[in-house]
């Protein structure tokens, strides 16, 4: 029997892994492993401060249901959800970047027609959005299925509302024939992050703040056509450049335009200010790979 101490202990638990049948789960939980264990070494770990990291990881699990993902914002905060993002989307230069997910998509939002108001009663001054889907060399992208979805100008999704029904500032519509889309919504504000549980006190502890960028979510598809994540981000504000959960890049910054009480897009007459979107997303062809993201 080999003796188990520090020096040993990684190897011994290595090769406890050498009859695994699945080759990449047994390179994943290698390189756990060698990390973990080099981390312990690295910080000289004591067993008080372990003690308080698996209190913390039990915390962010009992916070966890089916309205709040704390391990998505965990993942998020750390930048490893941003870094995942970055290593699976490689694009050509030209293409619209992906970014982070987020932890608030829901499933089967309601699908709208080109026009309508996909903040369907959600707080905020109205916006209204248009814009283009396009694939790499410019042409249209017709009949792309884009899922949108939004915080309130309070900062929150609508199922972050207890009690209340979904479906506020998010829905899912198509692009016309010339890829073209349109739609009516709020303007984007920024907005913390859940900060009330083990996520939002390790913040606090590292002394930094909740707060992301306003922005509007996407995910768009179409036949033939990589899958599309991304935000758009709204110029001028204030947590462009600390991003609590690292997701800005500067080629998805753009400008919303304000207006007085006056005629909006749609020919309505709007009594209060709004503001206007226009955005155009380029998808990447499907199996199209490159060497590194775009900058």
């Amino acid at each position: 029997m080999q003796n188990v101490d520090e020096d040993t202990i990684t190897q011994i638990v290595l090769g406890r892994h050498a009859e695994a049948s699945n080759p990449r789960l047994k390179q994943i939980m290698t390189s756990v492993v060698q990390h973990l264990h080099a981390f312990a070494r690295d910080v000289q770990l004591t067993e008080e401060e372990w003690f308080k990291g698996i209190q913390f990881l039990t915390d962010v699990g009992h916070i966890t249901d089916d309205k709040r993902q704390e391990f998505i914002l965990l993942s998020d905060t750390l930048g490893l959800s941003m870094l995942v993002t970055a290593l699976n989307n490689r694009k050509p230069i030209g293409c619209t970047e992906s970014t982070v997910f987020g932890p608030f998509f829901v499933e089967n939002a309601p699908e709208y027609q080109n026009g309508d108001d996909v903040g369907n009663g959600a707080k905020g001054e109205p916006c209204f959005v248009s814009g283009r889907i396009t694939g790499f060399d410019g042409e249209p992208v017709p009949n792309a299925r884009i899922e949108v979805w939004q915080a309130d100008s309070d900062g929150f999704y609508d199922v972050q509302y207890e009690g209340a029904a979904s479906n506020h500032g998010r829905g899912m519509l198509r692009s016309l024939a010339d890829g073209s889309f349109h739609f009516k919504s709020i303007t984007a504000e920024s907005y913390p992050i859940p900060h009330d549980g083990p996520v939002g006190r390790m913040l606090t502890a590292l002394g930094r703040h909740p707060w992301r960028p306003a922005h509007l979510h996407f995910m768009i598809e179409a036949p033939g056509y990589e899958r599309l994540i991304t935000h758009v981000f709204r110029s001028g504000d204030k947590y462009l450049n600390s991003d609590a959960v690292f997701g800005v890049r500067s080629s998805l910054i753009a400008d919303w335009q304000r207006h007085g009480p006056g005629r909006a897009p749609d020919g309505s007459d709007v009594d209060t200010s709004f503001s206007t979107l226009d955005f155009t997303f380029v998808l990447n062809r499907s199996g199209t790979a490159v060497e590194s993201c775009a900058a």
